[in-house]
């Protein structure tokens, strides 16, 4: 029979449901979502060099990302035991505490679903020549939708800053009609949504400057304290 492989995943699109098992207990991943956002994340093999950097830096940062509404959730293809074994690692090794689920997917069946697996480097398999998984990266809105793809090759660690940077990209353009520019983080000048056209833009952004007609920068409102 042909391989028949899941459609593609886009920015946009639902993120596929799936049920599993994690080392914080089974989950149904849509109820998992709940009304959070999401940062699925998976890596290559448990027990491997540059796989126990990146768990203890999300680690460390999971406060930041839980600030922002934000759950983190690893995968990888191994099993449950496997996984705790090694979580005992990576606290010791990063002085991190991994609190966040990690799925096992020892059959690859949720890589399968979001395309996680290496077809570029072929030395990036099991004892059975089956494909590991890449360091793929899903941003999930709320209401499920993919916001953001990244996938990175074994070799290269990711920056969890830059993750964060990007949920916090995310968020802000959602809330205002904005979108920002390269470099980008919290407190810097934003871009005015080509949507919005001058006469909005003065009502919404009173400050904001023209550099060119397609170009607009301004600073965001202050947002007002609330009286507890």
């Amino acid at each position: 029979m042909a391989d028949q492989r899941p459609a593609p995943l886009r920015l946009g699109t639902v993120a596929p449901n799936f049920k599993a098992d994690t080392t914080t207990g089974p989950i149904d991943f849509h109820e998992f979502i709940g009304d959070k956002w999401v940062v699925l994340f998976s890596h290559p093999e448990d027990y491997t060099p540059v796989c126990t950097t990146e768990l203890g830096a999300f680690a460390k940062l999971e406060p930041e990302f839980t600030k922002r509404g934000v759950k983190l959730i690893g995968l990888s293809a191994n099993t449950l035991g496997s996984h705790e074994g090694w979580i005992k690692d990576i606290d010791e090794v990063t002085g991190s505490k991994v609190a966040f689920p990690i799925i096992a997917d020892k059959e690859r069946k949720v890589a399968y679903l979001y395309d996680m697996l290496d077809y570029q480097d072929t030395t990036n398999v099991d004892s059975k020549g089956i494909a590991f998984t890449i360091r793929s990266v899903f941003i999930i809105d709320p209401k499920k939708t993919i916001r953001l793809i990244l996938s990175y090759p074994a070799s290269t660690g990711r920056n969890t800053a830059e993750v964060l940077r990007v949920v916090d990209s995310l968020q802000t353009g959602d809330k205002h009609k904005i979108t920002t520019p390269i470099n980008w983080i919290p407190g810097d000048d934003v871009i005015v949504h080509p949507s919005v056209n001058n006469d909005q833009a003065k009502k919404l952004f009173p400050n904001f400057r023209i550099v060119k007609p397609y170009l607009r920068f301004t600073p965001l409102p202050k947002e007002k304290a609330t009286v507890a």
